[in-house]
């Protein structure tokens, strides 16, 4: 059977349909990389904001058009409105989150336990989903409560993998070539709060890190509140990535309190002077809410200015997008649209300049690369274009292909968002 992958929203979704990949290809299946002559099509939903709902439709009505013979859908939109899932053209199965980690073997009629007797080698997606960095799922669903988050709706409460499980898929991803682990999880940070014994995060990583010869290991993203200063330690493995994603949200105290993000501006400030202190060269990225109810003109200029103060090595900007079921949905004083978009677009150049000022710093420097795309230019080269392990986007031409390799860069020349460099040596 031909098989056709596709997801919209975050690492985690990214995630799950590498894990399936690896299911479908163990029971005998192939992938392709487009949904054209696809027998099945899986598309992993996302329902953060209005327009990754929007975007989940459109992927399910792209895959019917393409002709795909079966269309299975799953994730967070379908989970939330799973019968405008259903009545969609083509869909012929919608799995809810709590079932999606049994999806292959349920859809194949085969028992779990196939897949879990040994690990399985990890190839990367065909297509657009092509990857040189394996994303692992290490954690699921979310306790907090924050007031704009459907998310914890539509994933339920926290849940962690074992360890052994969890070193299982590194281990697959390894065999397969991955040069840098990438581990995912709705609220990562919480990971090993719900086992027994009770765990944190840091035993995970002293284990991924003893326990398997992985380049490069990263953090998708990491609530402020559950680090403090001496988690910065584990930075004394070099294979750790210098890069931090610590989603903010608003730089306004009464805003931060509205949302119920259990972070004030002033603890924020000193979580990130200590990770710069630990971690010299680490890129610190965010995620911000621009309109979010409630937030006047004062509460707005409070969170830019902190923001800009923060000097964050880059970020995304969400405009606000309310969310049926959730307590801000509910909220008075709504922002209207215009002002919404008018501050997210203010934001995005405050964070665009912070981030042009992070690179700029790296002028002159030598960063190791992992090479993830490749472009014949001509008989005497290539174009290839990788991330650093502190997140900077850089470009070389070089005489013959690289990917899915680590080499050491000089970096010469900055050009929009991408570093320009040269190869000193493989690593």
């Amino acid at each position: 059977m031909k098989v056709y992958l596709d997801m919209v929203g975050c690492r985690l979704n990214q995630s799950e349909i590498e894990s399936y990949a690896r299911q479908f290809r163990a029971a005998g299946h192939t992938l392709t990389p487009t949904p054209e002559g696809a027998d099945l099509v899986v598309v992993n939903t996302c329902a953060v904001t209005a327009a990754a709902a929007s975007d989940s439709r459109q992927k399910i009505r792209q895959a019917q058009r393409a002709g795909a013979q079966q269309i299975v859908v799953t994730g967070c939109w379908s989970t939330l409105q799973p019968r405008s899932a259903a009545s969609l053209p083509g869909v012929t199965r919608v799995v809810p989150n709590r079932l999606k980690d049994r999806l292959v073997p349920d859809l194949l009629q085969m028992p779990q336990e196939i897949f879990d007797l040994e690990p399985l080698a990890r190839q990367p997606i065909p297509g657009a989903r092509l990857r040189t960095r394996a994303f692992v799922k290490v954690q699921d669903g979310c306790d907090n409560r924050c007031t704009f988050c459907i998310t914890t709706l539509a994933r339920g409460a926290g849940r962690s993998r074992p360890i052994p499980a969890v070193l299982t898929d590194v281990r697959g991803c390894l065999e397969g070539g991955a040069q840098e682990i990438v581990l995912t999880g709705v609220h990562l940070g919480s990971w090993g709060q719900d086992l027994s014994p009770r765990q944190s995060l840091r035993h995970l990583v002293q284990a991924i890190l003893s326990e398997t010869d992985t380049p490069r290991l990263r953090f998708s993203s990491l609530e402020p509140w559950d680090l403090d200063d001496s988690f910065f330690e584990l930075w004394q493995d070099r294979r750790l990535c210098r890069h931090l994603h610590l989603p903010l949200q608003s730089g306004c105290a009464a805003t931060l309190r509205r949302m119920a993000r259990q972070t004030t501006p002033e603890t924020f400030t000193s979580l990130v002077a200590a990770a710069r202190a630990s971690i010299p060269g680490v890129a610190v990225t965010t995620d911000v809410i621009a309109g979010f109810p409630g937030e006047d003109e004062s509460e707005f200029e409070e969170s830019l200015q902190f923001i800009k103060a923060m000097q964050f090595a880059g970020g995304h900007v969400f405009t606000y997008s309310a969310r049926p079921g959730t307590v801000a949905a509910r909220l008075p004083a709504q922002v209207p649209h215009p002002v919404r978009k008018e501050r997210s677009a203010r934001l995005r150049q405050a964070l665009a300049e912070a981030a042009r000022v992070f690179r700029e710093g790296f002028l002159g420097a030598e960063l190791a690369v992992l090479w993830e795309s490749a472009t014949s230019l001509d008989p005497s080269g290539w174009q290839v274009s990788g991330l650093s392990d502190n997140a900077l986007r850089v470009r070389a031409r070089v005489p013959s292909r690289l990917w899915n390799e680590i080499t050491l860069v000089r970096l010469i020349a900055l050009e929009g968002d991408e570093l320009i460099g040269t190869i000193v040596e493989s690593i």
